[in-house]
């Protein structure tokens, strides 16, 4: 079964900065697109960041110059970079990918940011 992983979650301040990573199992993750999704309390989840298979990166205009996905295929990876992170940033972040017509999730990371 296609596990995630997510890892680096925490707390910071405005201003810091968070790294997130995501490994994936049982899957040939370079095949495919990945992705970091993101849920606040009351609020739908929403798309923070895609990589496709190839690298072509598209982000949410929230995040946009502030936060980088990537990915590492060779290690089955998938990685957030957010810098200047905003207490709207705060929420569990999801890693996802999309495989055979499946949509596979890791179980989420808290990201808060507070003073």
């Amino acid at each position: 079964q296609v596990q995630l992983v997510e890892s680096g979650g925490g707390l910071v301040q405005p201003g810091g900065s968070l790294r997130l990573s995501c490994a994936a199992s049982k899957i040939t993750f370079s095949m495919y697109i990945a992705a970091w999704y993101r849920q606040a309390p009351g609020k739908q989840r929403e798309l923070v960041a895609s990589i496709t298979s190839d690298s072509r990166t598209r982000y949410a205009d929230s995040v946009k110059g502030r936060f980088t996905i990537s990915r590492d295929n060779s290690k089955s990876t998938v990685s957030l970079q957010m810098n200047s992170l905003k207490p709207e940033d705060a929420a569990v972040y999801y890693c996802s990918t999309s495989a055979s017509g499946l949509v596979y999730w890791g179980q989420g990371t808290q990201v808060t940011v507070s003073s």
